[in-house]
């Protein structure tokens, strides 16, 4: 049959950059059915001073247009990290949508529109296989119920593999009781990764950093004196402790300007979206297609 071409929606090329995926057909058609080809532009999917809520504005008259415009917005953040948390939000509001949530909707393709159709994740040999995970929360975040939001996204050798976004099942007392949960998760899952590599025999998987820009969450993984502070907490403490004291994953700060989950956790500007963009996706970077190989798709996006 050939080199892979087109699979789902996705497309997939190899360069001597690299594994380039995105999905440039799938936004052109988006585009295209909404009549939004020709739409005025925007620098940011959401309007980082503006705060959705339940019953906002007059109720939208076409449900079933919404949710089938959310859902396809949903598959494409398979390659397009930076409306991740635009998305995320507005599917919220799926089952009975306003007109300011649409407006919303229509703001994520204004943005869409601005960025070019080609833009995806780039996969290329660094020459190194280290295991890094990034983890953040936005504390009390949600103006609905000030539930958190925690996200993190692993690259492997500088190369973005995995990454999740979830609003906590309960409301955090403390920004650094967020933070915390946020590092059990990606515990958890650079765990998970570890184990998948050692299957695979790819890689060197003997020690995973994992980087979080709270001090004092960063503090209680090390600290047992701190434990009578976190009750609430006690069992994310001992696992993530285990960890580090094993040696299994060792942890870092890293300032919020280089926090890449930073872009799955709030609104954020157009330069800093742009930024964190062309670090965690190469999504500006141009590539020069030759032949069509493979295709990844993430499935544990979480909104």
């Amino acid at each position: 049959m050939g080199k892979l071409k087109y699979f789902l929606g996705i497309e997939v090329a190899q360069s001597k950059d690299g594994i380039f995926i995105s999905q440039r057909k799938y936004v052109l058609e988006i585009l295209k059915e909404t009549g939004m080809s020709d739409c005025r532009p925007t620098d940011s999917p959401m309007d980082p001073n503006k705060k959705l809520l339940p019953n906002q504005g007059e109720p939208y008259s076409d449900l079933e247009s919404y949710q089938r415009l959310v859902g396809k917005l949903i598959y494409l953040t398979i390659t397009r990290l930076n409306i991740s948390f635009a998305v995320g939000v507005v599917s919220q509001f799926i089952q009975s949508p306003h007109n300011d949530h649409w407006d919303a909707v229509i703001r994520i393709l204004r943005y869409i529109k601005r960025t070019t159709p080609r833009q995806g994740l780039l996969y290329e040999d660094k020459g190194n296989t280290q295991i890094v995970g990034f983890c953040d929360a936005h504390w009390a975040g949600s103006p609905i119920d000030r539930r958190s939001t925690s996200r993190y996204c692993v690259p492997i050798g500088g190369n973005l593999v995995s990454w999740k976004s979830k609003k906590r099942n309960v409301v955090a007392r403390s920004s650094a009781e967020a933070e915390y949960r946020a590092i059990a998760v990606a515990t958890c899952e650079l765990i998970w990764i570890k184990q998948l590599l050692q299957e695979l025999k790819f890689g060197n998987t003997q020690q995973m950093k994992l980087c979080c820009d709270n001090q004092a969450a960063l503090h209680i993984t090390s600290n047992p004196v701190l434990h009578e502070r976190t009750k609430h907490i006690k069992i994310d403490c001992h696992f993530v402790r285990e960890k580090v004291l094993s040696k299994e994953v060792i942890t870092e700060f890293v300032s919020s300007n280089d926090q890449l989950a930073d872009i799955f956790t709030k609104s954020l500007r157009g330069p800093r979206i742009q930024n964190i963009c062309s670090k965690n996706s190469k999504s500006l970077r141009s590539v020069r297609i030759t032949h069509i190989v493979w295709v990844v798709v993430p499935t544990k996006n979480s909104y």
